[in-house]
């Protein structure tokens, strides 16, 4: 069958997830991938369909570019309060597709790929297209991040990131562990001080490995907010 009308393409995937895998191991890396996917479910909007999965990344298919961005907040409120679990990021672009057997091909599904890929830890990002089918509302703001070039596809897309207008995530209580790159809260992390930069992990497993060898782990994701006391 091939559809004529607009598809709007989603993947979702855990940011740092081969890091993680390293440091703990398959088995928890499985048992997180596995929840991962089970908050995806939660998170489908009515008619949207989890296509497939791939390990800890996640395909779906919306039937609206608004519906897309709803599932997409709806995801980060189920996962981006949660300690000791990684930072997830989304990709999505809206457009004409062939369905074939039940899975979905052509230029739209892999743009929407190549946009997840550049997707940053708790970032939601989305071709121009979906922005302006999606439309304004009260949940969402839109932040223009200019023209970008996509993995192996010619014509380069402007993109955009979606920002929820709340959120109950508070950015000042949590960190990224440099080692794993999951998310920890402050209040149930290990801190480590380097050069009187205090970082947090989520287990001391990783504060040892990071101590081992610091220069390993240059990113500053895993640093206290300078604001927060540490108890």
């Amino acid at each position: 069958m091939i559809a004529s009308a607009q598809h709007t393409f989603v993947f979702a995937d855990l940011a740092g997830y081969t890091a993680l895998t390293d440091i703990h191991g398959d088995e928890m890396a499985a048992d997180l991938a596995g929840q991962f996917c089970c908050e995806v479910g939660a998170a489908l909007p009515p008619g949207a369909e989890d296509l497939k999965s791939l390990g800890d990344a996640c395909m779906v298919h919306v039937e609206t570019a608004a519906g897309a961005v709803q599932f997409a907040l709806a995801l980060f409120e189920r996962v981006v309060t949660r300690s000791r679990f990684p930072a997830v990021r989304v990709g999505m672009h809206t457009g004409t597709a062939v369905e074939r057997g039940g899975d979905w091909f052509g230029q739209t599904v892999n743009a929407a790929a190549r946009i997840a890929e550049l997707a940053g830890p708790d970032e939601i990002l989305l071709s121009s297209v979906t922005r302006e089918s999606a439309g304004g509302g009260s949940q969402v703001h839109y932040e223009d991040l200019g023209v970008r070039d996509l993995r192996n596809i010619r014509a380069p897309q402007q993109l955009f990131r979606a920002v929820p207008a709340t959120c109950a995530t508070d950015k000042a209580a949590r960190a990224i562990d440099p080692v794993c790159r999951m998310r920890v809260a402050l209040d149930d992390a290990v801190v480590l001080n380097r050069r009187d930069t205090p970082r947090a992990f989520c287990s001391q497993r990783c504060a040892d490995e990071f101590a081992r060898d610091p220069h390993r782990y240059p990113i500053p994701g895993g640093a206290v907010p300078a604001l927060r006391p540490l108890a």
